[in-house]
């Protein structure tokens, strides 16, 4: 039986099983704020016991609601499993935010953006239908839900890993679309290693957009 501690409001890595079925065992007490990627199945709390077998080969993720450290257990050593997403992998890294001039032109980004919201880990830029977000490579946005608009993305590059609701979509193909209604959990990780990778999402949306409608519940990158 192997451990892992969980500190309050963490995740482990995203990783891929190997060739045998993974039981992750967790203290019942803890099974209602935990939450956890299983396959291509996301569950936001409230965990059975039966939600915490993980298949041959199947990508798993835990997080941490809790305000206290929570361990869990594998049944078997992880070690040797492939880590896909490392969400602290830059936490003690020196942030340093994108210049968008310089960004535009390097990326070709269309003319016409009425705005931008730069993080160090993605930029966004505003058109007055639409927003054109780019994630950087090895990172990802925080899991979160909007209280009074949908959003509709397009994945326009890329091949990301795509929380929609309670589903998980792995290394989405360009073209595909997502719709996420109020009050449901989205996200985007961008997998690839190669710094030139940008994960590109159009991004469309109705009812009332305001930056400041988002509650993250995973926010690895710690953007207030």
């Amino acid at each position: 039986m192997i451990e892992e501690a969980i500190k309050p409001n963490r995740g482990t890595n995203l990783r891929k099983n190997g060739d045998n079925e993974l039981i992750i065992s967790i203290d019942p007490k803890y099974l209602s704020k935990m939450f956890l990627v299983n396959g291509t199945s996301f569950f936001a709390g409230n965990l059975k016991e039966g939600n915490l077998k993980i298949k041959s080969k199947d990508y798993y993720m835990i997080f941490n609601k809790w305000d206290k450290i929570v361990i869990v257990k594998y049944n078997t050593n992880i070690a040797h499993h492939e880590i896909i997403y490392e969400p602290y992998k830059f936490e003690h890294s020196k942030k340093k935010k994108f210049d968008p001039e310089n960004f535009s032109k390097i990326n070709n980004v269309p003319n016409g953006y009425i705005d931008v919201l730069n993080k160090w880990y993605s930029i966004k830029f505003t058109y007055p239908d639409h927003n054109l977000i780019f994630v950087k490579p090895e990172l990802g946005i925080s899991i979160q839900i909007h209280q009074y608009r949908s959003e509709h993305w397009k994945i326009l590059k890329g091949n990301p890993i795509i929380i929609n609701a309670h589903k998980v979509y792995y290394f989405v193909e360009k073209g595909t679309e997502f719709l996420s209604p109020k009050m449901t959990y989205h996200s985007v990780i961008n997998p690839n290693k190669n710094p030139k990778d940008f994960v590109i999402i159009e991004e469309r949306w109705s009812g009332k957009f305001d930056e400041d409608d988002i509650t993250r519940i995973f926010n690895p990158n710690n953007y207030h």
